[in-house]
């Protein structure tokens, strides 16, 4: 899944490429994905108007265009953006594109087709599913310790399922939680009532230090390749059945809800579960 740091690389990609742009063209290639809520047809009402702007909350993209609309682009599991010339072979993957009046064309593309591409017009936007309970970006200032706490105080639960479901960080998602909890010590299953104070400060500083470390990298090794999933720099997320970087430990893999968390039980002393 895109997380924060995949999609702020996107974005800063695209932005100095289609921002002021014309969309001379659009088309659904696969049907499933868009969601136009316009009441226009598609391919007609978009043609000829211009990006105004580009915007990221958590993992959710924003394109602004002329004429009050949106395009809205939630690319879920297994979406993602390709900026391509259009005579490059168009892939089955491919679910939208928009022909830009700069000869290229942006290309939506989602193997399972779980994301939603959505058409709107502005006042549709906060209706859109995941938009309104979206918390402040994890790319973001970073809230005091002392905010920190008082945002997370209402919530239940493990404390991994806290950080994937957006409400109190948006744009942290399963590899990020493994990878923010590994640098915390703090086993991913564990209740947030059951947090200290001393862990909770170190929850507070992984989970602003690591997707911010984690931009940094993507910028250099993704480059203009945005529509690449680039996770070999992750320390224990992806990484069962390996050696801890930190202690040498085998890196636990856990398979919940149709989800693998992966951890370390040395690094992160917690609960007796068992790969």
């Amino acid at each position: 899944m895109p997380e924060a740091p995949d999609l702020q690389v996107v974005l800063e990609y695209l932005q100095p490429r289609l921002v002021g742009r014309v969309i001379t063209g659009a088309r659904e290639t696969r049907p499933l994905v868009l969601r136009n809520l316009t009441g226009e047809r598609f391919s007609d009402d978009i043609a000829g108007r211009s990006i105004v702007a580009m915007t990221r909350h958590g993992k959710l993209l924003f394109f602004e265009l002329s004429g009050d609309r949106v395009v809205l682009i939630n690319p879920m599991l297994t979406g993602g953006l390709r900026y391509t010339e259009p005579d490059e072979k168009l892939l089955k993957s491919v679910t939208v594109t928009f022909d830009i009046d700069d000869g290229h064309q942006l290309r939506y593309f989602d193997q399972k087709r779980m994301g939603m591409v959505y058409y709107l017009r502005p006042d549709q936007v906060n209706e859109t599913p995941r938009v309104e309970e979206q918390g402040p970006d994890v790319l973001d200032a970073p809230m005091s310790l002392d905010e920190f706490k008082t945002a997370l105080r209402p919530f239940r639960g493990e404390i991994k399922g806290i950080l994937t479901r957006g409400r109190l960080i948006s744009g942290v998602g399963n590899a990020y939680a493994d990878e923010i909890l590994h640098a915390a010590g703090l086993h991913p299953y564990k209740k947030k009532t059951a947090l200290s104070d001393e862990e909770i400060a170190r929850l507070q500083e992984a989970v602003y230090r690591v997707p911010l470390e984690a931009f940094n990298l993507l910028q250099e090794k993704v480059g203009e390749n945005i529509h690449k999933k680039e996770r070999r720099y992750l320390k224990v997320h992806g990484k069962g059945g390996k050696p801890c970087p930190v202690c040498g430990y085998e890196i636990s893999a856990i398979t919940a809800n149709q989800r693998v968390t992966n951890f370390c039980r040395k690094c992160q002393p917690g609960l007796l579960v068992r790969n």
